[in-house]
């Protein structure tokens, strides 16, 4: 496929970024470098522009891009972002031999065996049962779900899912309200609409709603700086309920697959509160299924804080299927 000597190039495509790296001979990513999605008209000007940065045009021929979309053929519509492509078309304009295409979740899922102990913190208690299903989900642009299904020899199968469009079921009274008046504005509310950061930003606002308040036009970033500095009380409600409720989702998705291997959180948005984050009700409420509470009270939680976990997966990806 490759002449040996050409690196394959790699991408994590979200909603809001866009993170390329090389891979060479040894397998492990190099050289990454962030391009804003909204900076450049098509998946293809991004990647021409990274390719030039690194004086690479024409010379990569195989590529693995991991997307924030369902890949369920070659037509790509991108789910938080304006980008649509073809799959053949975007390999022709980048003068590749072969350009696969996963589910950035996947790539996430895949990543996870690659972690070492520095690479996450666990939050709350539990001990992971080797061999046993792990559940992946991170909350960024969307919220993203996969997981790692191990076979009888021991080697895990990443999920290809669109859980984060799961719909989402309020816990309080108060939760009850938030859903009621987004119901209002969504045709589905779903995890989705809470749980990431625009999620967020949709909390704040319909906290101040049913609160009577005019809310400012706060960015996700701000409402939870706010909510650490404890300098507005509707910021730290809304960034409470938000761990709540991730809390309530990861529970339902251990519950679902059984994942006694653990449950990772990914994304980009918990570590930047991770101290409000280990002593928020995201652990309480990830344990409070009623008869369900002694089966999840010994699966571990960890926060995922390596900053390319994605790209961990993409050059997992590339070894198993080989230059």
């Amino acid at each position: 496929m490759t002449d040996g000597t050409a690196p394959f190039l790699i991408a994590d495509i979200g909603g809001t970024n866009a993170r390329f790296a090389l891979v060479g001979p040894a397998g492990a990513p190099y050289n990454e470098q962030v391009l804003r999605c909204a900076d450049y008209p098509t998946l293809q000007d991004a990647a021409f522009t990274y390719l030039k940065m690194q004086d690479l045009v024409g010379k990569v021929q195989v590529a693995t891009f991991a997307v924030a979309s369902p890949v369920t053929g070659d037509l790509i519509r991108m789910t938080n972002l304006a980008w649509e492509f073809s799959i053949k078309a975007v390999a022709h304009d980048l003068g590749l031999a072969r350009l696969d295409l996963i589910n950035d979740f996947t790539a996430v899922a895949l990543g996870i065996p690659e972690l070492k102990p520095e690479d996450y913190v666990q939050v709350g208690e539990g001990d992971p049962i080797t061999g046993a299903p792990i559940a992946v989900l991170g909350p960024g642009s969307g919220l993203g779900v996969s997981a790692l299904v191990p076979d009888s020899a021991g080697h895990f199968t990443a999920l290809a899912t669109e859980g984060g469009h799961v719909t989402m079921a309020p816990i309080t009274d108060r939760e009850s309200a938030v859903l009621g008046q987004l119901r209002k504005q969504f045709e589905h509310v779903s995890a989705e609409r809470l749980v990431c950061g625009p999620g967020l930003v949709n909390l704040y606002e319909t906290l101040c709603f049913l609160d009577g308040v005019e809310h400012e036009k706060l960015t996700a970033a701000e409402i939870s700086d706010r909510a650490v500095g404890k300098r507005d009380a509707i910021c730290v409600e809304a960034l409470d309920m938000f761990c709540a409720m991730l809390g309530s989702v990861a529970g339902n998705l251990a519950l679902s697959l059984g994942s006694r291997g653990g449950v990772f959180i990914a994304g980009g948005i918990i570590p930047r509160f991770m101290g409000w984050f280990q002593h928020s009700r995201f652990r309480k409420r990830f344990v409070e299924k009623g008869r369900m509470r002694a089966f999840l009270g010994p699966i571990p939680t960890y926060v995922v804080t390596h900053p390319y976990p994605a790209f961990l997966g993409l050059a997992a990806h590339v070894r198993r299927v080989g230059r």
